[in-house]
Formats: C-alpha cells, structure tokens, sequence
C-alpha cells in the first residue's frame, strides 16, 4: 500500500472499534471445531510455531492485474481520481474509466513467461525459507480458483490458478507456503469506480465501476460515512469471511497474512483466525502449526507485521517485517534496493527476533528483470556463507551496539549502517556477531564483550568469520573485544563473527 494512504489505515486502528456482531450474526460464521475460540482471551492459548522462528527470511510474489501498466501499487483505484497520473496515464493507453476501466486491464495480465518452478528455486537458492503468495490484493481479483466469486485467475487473464500453483512450486522445494489477503479493504478502496469526472468534456458520466453488472468486481456502493479502511458493513464482513475461509480451506497455508489490523475489529476477524488455527491443529495432532500475521499489535495472540519497518528493540514476541525491493507492484520508474539495503535488514530484524518478508517485485508477464536475478544471485552466496548466523537463531540480551539505532515503526526502513554497527544472534552456546560492513581497517570492535571488572564474565576463547578458514587474530580490554580480519574481504555487506566463551554477557556502556 502507498505510505500516504497507508496512515489513514494506521489512524483508523487507533479508532474505536465497530461494534460487537449479534448472537445471531456469529451463527453465521462457522469455524472449525477445536482449541480457539473467536475471542482475545482464547487466541492468548496461541503459540507461534518453531518453524517460523527458525525461518526467517520469506520471499512474497505481491504481483497480479495490476502490474499490467507497470506504474506501481493500487492503479485500480487511482485510474478514477481525475488529475493522478494513473489517470492521465490510464486515458492515454487504455481510454476513458466511463467504458474502458480495471475491468479491461485484467484481461491483459496473461502471465505468459511466468516459470513458478523455476523462480521457486532462485528464491531457495538465495535463502527463502518460507514464500507467500498474493491471494487477492484491494482490487477484489483473487489469484485462486475460486467457486464463489468469478473475477479470479483460472476464469480471466492467465487461465492458471496462481495460488495453486505457487504452492505446488515452493513444497517441491521444501519451502513453507503462506498467502496474503488484502480483501477487507476493497470494498471502500473500490468506491471511486463508482464516480465520474468532475470537469472535462465527460463530466457526469458515470465511470464503468457504477454499472450493475460489475458490482461484483467493483463492489456495491458504499452507504454515506461507509469510508473506513475497513466497511462497517456487515454484509461485506460476512463476504469477506466466507471468501477468505475458501482460500484457507482449499490451500491450508502456512500463513496467512492480512494488510490491515484484524478485519473489521470483531468477531468476524476473529472467528477467520480461530478457524485458521482451529483447521491446523485438526492437522497437526491438536496443535496449530500455522502463523496469522496482520498490522496490529498481538500480545502473542497472532504475528504482528510492521510495512516497510523494523521494531526499535527485542520484541518478546515473533514478529515480521514486509517490505519490497522496489514499488509493490512492478514499476518502470523506480530504482530497485541493492543487496546490502536487503541483508541489513535482515540482520537487524532477525537480532530483534523477527522475520523479513521480501517482495520480489515480477514483471506482468511473470519473469525477473536482470537487474532482480542478480540481486538474488549475491544474496545467495551472502546466505550461503552467513546463514548459520541467520536461521534458526535466537536474540540475545541485546540485540546490537553502534552509533545507528533504528527508530522503530511502520515506514521506517532507511538507515545507514556501517561496520561499526553490530547486531547479535544465539544458537545453542555460541554467540553471533554480525557487523553491518566490512572495517577499512579490517579490525572490529565489539564493545558489548568488553572484560569487566568480574573475572568469571565475558570469557572468550575463540573468534571465528563465518566463510574463512584461517585463525583470527584478537583481543579483550576494558574497551571491548578487539578483533582483526584477514587482508581479503568475505563481504562488501556485512560479516559475521563466532563467539565461543563462558559467561557472555553484554558489558555496561563505558562511562
């Protein structure tokens, strides 16, 4: 979602929430029988699986009809603001929204060099251990075979059924499989199509969102005040549940992902996720081995998702970061994030005990640009080489020293880290020390493993670099642990130390 528009959904989950559904409305929502109830009390008994703590790292194909003008993130709904330039951009190509709107552009998605076997496997090859799926993002298309709405992939554009078939690719490889669902915000988000210019030659005349025979695509028209990230309608609550449970039903992901807060702030939301872990724990002797992941915050009852930013500390939770290489949907204008901006993140997220799901942004037809292939190329060898200091990892008391500490929040993702800034991971025994650059003067200082006072602390008796074979020459003061890298680089991004020792523990800050 576009940052400017995306505040508006941030300031509505600091609103009052909807009102409670009646008895009778909770009928109408079957969950699968199990542990969870729909309610905060019930989720608490949750427990996210060790799966995706050891994971880490998941790569997302946040990709469908909206690629298709290669202008970037929500051009359905943009294409009917007169004055934007999807607008112009969208009159100019594919004529006036009055006849030729969103619902002609789909047939142009066709998908026709998209290989889901073989892009699987660059994903694992660079070091995915889970990939999600778009299922349908606000332009209430859905990328499954759906046998309850017809505006779906197997029935329009490609013919295939994206969900399916992305699935099939990323169990081949071994891979955890999830699906992201934007649908809770379509039906306001779409209420544009229903306008019309406001001046112009064709001022009044209705654009093709306000005929009938496309409501379904389109959705029906808002009621006045309806203008919430989230409808309070619930009619539409009620559609979104029973479609999204097709999704979970026919798939059974891994994860599911929602962009937004819980949909709709009630019990409608609720049963969807107690029926997600119901349905997994059917499956997995009782327990649930799946992760629901949405933008609010969880007390351990769900994943909490930030967009495009970190946590400024430790969460004593698993979270995730969702972020993109580049614009959400493919977009010729924008410059694409080097290798070093992606592993940084990871880094950082992962010492703070949480995951990076990337997107990997897809040309309409389903192929990489060069440019992407060889970004996932030098991230494969960075993985290759740090990955034990990455996956199935654990914080440690602190989660890093340096001069850069990144502000914590939605939309914060920008930092310039540099070899001086360490972050800090744990396996079993020993510690890892991750330093964001390589040092010109191929020396490191860990501050955080400086000797103190206390003889018995901070024992250190071996210093290893991931990816070099040789014997590391260092050193420990009052100052911190001194350490002294070989002439020839392991990495331009960043490099990463094995610490084996007793009592390691975070030295106070020298005064």
């Amino acid at each position: 979602m576009k940052t400017a528009l995306c505040f508006l959904f941030l300031a509505w989950m600091g609103a009052p929430r909807a009102p409670a559904q009646t008895a009778q409305a909770q009928k109408e929502l079957p969950i699968a029988a199990g542990p969870f109830q729909p309610s905060l009390g019930s989720l608490t008994n949750y427990s996210c699986p060790e799966w995706f703590r050891d994971a880490k790292f998941g790569i997302w194909a946040h990709w469908g009809p909206q690629a298709v003008p290669m202008n970037g993130d929500w051009y359905a709904r943009k294409l009917y603001q007169q004055g934007s330039a999807d607008y112009k951009d969208h009159l100019a190509r594919y004529g006036h929204p009055s006849t030729n709107g969103y619902k002609d552009i789909i047939p142009l998605w066709k998908a026709e060099k998209w290989d889901p076997n073989r892009l699987m496997a660059l994903y694992k090859k660079a070091g995915a251990k889970y990939f999600v799926s778009m299922g349908s993002h606000h332009d209430n298309f859905f990328l499954w075979n759906s046998k309850l709405h017809r505006w779906n992939s197997v029935n329009m554009g490609p013919h295939r059924d994206v969900v399916g078939e992305w699935q099939k690719a990323a169990h081949r490889q071994g891979l955890r499989f999830g699906v992201s669902e934007h649908l809770g915000a379509s039906f306001t988000w779409f209420q544009d199509s229903h306008k019309s210019d406001a001046t112009g030659p064709l001022a009044g005349v209705p654009y093709d969102g306000a005929t009938s025979n496309y409501w379904d695509l389109y959705q029906l028209p808002a009621e006045p005040g309806d203008v919430g990230w989230y409808s309070h309608n619930p009619r539409w609550q009620h559609l979104w549940f029973d479609e999204i449970k097709e999704l979970v039903d026919g798939y059974h992901p891994d994860l599911l992902y929602t962009d937004g807060g819980v949909p709709f702030g009630n019990e409608v939301g609720l049963s969807l996720i107690a029926h997600l872990y119901n349905s997994s724990a059917g499956r997995h002797a009782g327990k649930a081995d799946v992760v629901y992941t949405c933008k609010e915050k969880s007390a351990g009852r769900w994943v909490e998702d930030l967009e495009r930013g970190v946590m400024p500390g430790i969460n004593p939770t698993p979270w995730q970061t969702d972020t993109s290489i580049g614009d959400w949907f493919y977009n010729k204008n924008w410059k694409l994030r080097p290798v070093s901006w992606t592993i940084h993140m990871l880094v950082d997220i992962v010492s703070k005990n949480g995951n990076l799901l990337l997107n990997v942004v897809q040309r309409p037809d389903g192929s990489l640009d060069p440019e992407v292939e060889h970004m996932l190329g030098e991230l494969a060898v960075w993985t290759a080489v740090n990955g034990e200091a990455i996956y199935a990892t654990r914080p440690w008391l602190v989660y890093g020293e340096g001069p850069v500490q990144a502000k914590g929040g939605h939309f914060k993702e920008d930092f310039g880290y540099t070899a001086k800034d360490i972050r800090f991971t744990t396996k079993g025994k020993k510690l890892y020390a991750i330093a964001l650059g390589w040092p010109e003067d191929h020396r490191l200082i860990i501050r955080s493993l400086a000797k103190p006072g206390d003889a018995k602390a901070n024992q250190i008796r071996r210093v290893e670099l991931l990816g070099y074979k040789g014997k590391l020459e260092f050193s420990q003061t009052a100052e911190g642990l001194f350490v002294t890298l070989p002439g020839q680089k392991i990495s331009d991004y960043a490099c990463a130390l094995k610490i084996t020792g007793k009592n390691l523990k975070p030295a106070p800050p020298a005064e």
